[in-house]
């Protein structure tokens, strides 16, 4: 289908946790469309409103997804666009929601040979001291996190009962923070090397890029580490292995495939030693100029229109 260059229609915002980031990500696609020379509008999303607003653009438009998070990358906005029969960029709404769902990614992926965690679901009003303490004996140490979110919002890594106690000293604190996150996970510890892989859909074959390791200058590849500039270092390639890069290759191109993921995604994975364990795949990674998948993207001699122009192909 021939790209039409004046029906570009670029999807930002979404007023959840990662508002800004998306923007900044827009921005970023804003200049290639430009340097590519196409001309575009531009659309702030609102989950409340977009159903309705979107009926003034004609079939033709090609919705370019700059959204990240809630609404805009679990499907929802997805199955609107697909309701209304118009194209759109990156995964479609059903590979979008499991992709989202850490859980329903996990069982997705369970009868592959991909190495994931142990992990164990909750509802916000299941959590008490005793069910976390029986959690902390059984996994030793666990990671706790909405089961769908984005930009490592809400992680709290649980080492100890002192730090279940601590967590617990405000309940409605704890309860606030997972005010739109019911379900939560509480995932098996790793205190491991943290690693991560784009693959890249390139004439709608889906390639896996590079490993590059994060090391996080705070205690994890948190939100602050992944967005403030000086926070974390990035070391492209990762220097691991052959073994271990060429399993996390494998793997995250695996994940993308059996996922349905399409354009682009990123899966995350933890090394202990010698063994990785995979973590999650984002079906709608960041691009903005401190993300992961540009400075992958650039290793590998794949510029940033390049890249643009081949989501776009991938959609039509």
């Amino acid at each position: 289908m021939e790209i039409v260059k004046n029906k570009i229609l670029v999807l930002e915002g979404g007023f959840n946790e990662e508002h800004e980031i998306s923007l900044k990500t827009s921005i970023e696609i804003q200049k290639s469309l430009r340097r590519l020379g196409f001309n575009y509008k531009v659309h702030l999303v609102s989950p409340e409103s977009f159903r309705e607003e979107i009926k003034e653009y004609s079939k033709e438009y090609l919705f370019f997804n700059a959204l990240h998070g809630t609404f805009g990358e679990d499907g929802k906005v997805q199955k609107i666009l697909d309701d209304h029969q118009f194209k759109y960029t990156h995964s479609k709404s059903l590979s979008s929601s499991i992709a989202f769902d850490k859980d329903l990614t996990k069982k997705k992926l369970k009868n592959t040979d991909i190495p994931i965690l142990e992990s164990k679901t909750l509802h916000i009003d299941e959590i008490t001291i005793n069910k976390f303490k029986k959690i902390l004996n059984n996994f030793g140490s666990f990671v706790l996190k909405p089961i769908s979110s984005g930009s490592s919002y809400g992680v709290k890594i649980i080492k100890s009962i002192n730090d279940i106690n601590c967590l617990f000293l405000d309940y409605n604190k704890l309860t606030g923070l997972y005010a739109n996150h019911k379900i939560l996970m509480c995932e098996k510890y790793i205190n491991g090397r943290e690693l991560t892989t784009t693959v890249f859909d390139d004439k709608n074959k889906a390639e896996a890029v590079a490993v590059t390791e994060i090391i996080s200058k705070n205690n994890f590849f948190d939100y602050e580490a992944k967005y403030t500039k000086n926070k974390s270092n990035h070391v492209l390639p990762a220097k691991i292995s052959k073994e271990i890069y060429d399993n996390c290759l494998n793997y995250a191109k695996k994940a993308h495939e059996v996922i349905g993921c399409k354009g682009l995604s990123r899966s995350d994975f933890i090394l202990d030693k010698n063994k990785i364990f995979f973590l999650e795949i984002n079906s709608q990674p960041g691009l903005t100029p401190m993300s992961l998948v540009p400075e992958q993207l650039s290793y590998k001699n794949i510029d940033f229109d390049s890249m643009i122009m081949n989501i776009i192909k991938c959609s039509l």
